[in-house]
């Protein structure tokens, strides 16, 4: 008789009730530990214990807060997830490897209406605006808009949509959140910790939150640029996971 084969360490880590919650929550939305510890009704020792766990693990990452710095918000690796879920199918039966996610959203009928909410709307949420309208095409409606919007879209954000994503918005003009309230979105998406908690409460929804390091943070040398390109590539693969969620949301 011989020995099983081993257990993946991806199922050893999501198959504890209490990660399997918190990663659950965490694939909607990032989050803080008391609004985890919240959600789930557990201590919060214990589910920072088990937080702890699921980072060592390169599941899930956390960021300081922009807003409060005491505070973090708790991100889940969407793709190193599916990493982990291809290889446990393989190691199983390599008749269980999984296919690709479709990269966009196959609707019925009607169209899914997002919309994205940073600060400024100079920088994170034009540049979530543009991608996912590049992504998804018509089948998608999409806007963006700044709790305290500045004068202009940031000259580094319309350089890296052009020669990263050949994307032109340098007609664009950041838009105040109050111009969005007479209109219904399936989905809002905040990007800066400061614009999800200027948001009112009751409106918006439903809400989900990306803490999206800020761009601008810091000088302005030339180096900076290399900052909007980090945010564009992070926003670009949360925009991309976006889409199957928007249409699976739509359909039901």
């Amino acid at each position: 008789m011989t020995d099983g084969a081993a257990l993946p360490e991806f199922v050893r880590l999501v198959s504890h009730p209490l990660r399997w919650q918190l990663i659950a929550e965490l694939a909607r939305s990032d989050l803080r530990v008391r609004e985890l510890v919240a959600i789930v009704d557990e201590p919060q020792n214990l589910v920072s214990y088990h937080l702890r766990l699921l980072r060592d693990g390169g599941l899930v990452a956390a960021r300081r807060s922009s807003f409060d710095a005491r505070d973090s918000y708790y991100h889940l690796d969407l793709e190193r997830c599916a990493i982990a879920l291809a290889d446990v199918g393989v190691a199983l039966h390599p008749a269980l490897r999984m296919a690709p996610v479709p990269s966009a959203p196959m609707r019925r009928s009607g169209r899914a209406s997002v919309l994205f909410v940073c600060s400024g709307n100079s920088a994170r949420s034009p540049i979530a605006e543009a991608l996912l309208r590049r992504h998804a095409g018509n089948r998608v409606r999409v806007s963006s808009a700044g709790t305290r919007p500045k004068d202009r879209i940031h000259p580094h954000a319309v350089r890296v949509l052009r020669e990263q994503y050949d994307i032109d918005i340098e007609g664009q003009a950041p838009r105040p959140l109050d111009s969005t309230r007479s209109r219904r979105f399936d989905r809002v998406v905040t990007l800066c910790d400061k614009a999800r908690e200027a948001l009112p409460d009751g409106e918006y929804w439903p809400r989900a939150h990306w803490s999206i390091a800020d761009p601008a943070a810091g000088d302005e040398s030339r180096s900076s640029y290399s900052r909007y390109l980090s945010a564009a590539a992070e926003i670009d693969t949360r925009v991309r996971q976006l889409l199957p969620s928007l249409s699976t949301e739509k359909e039901d």
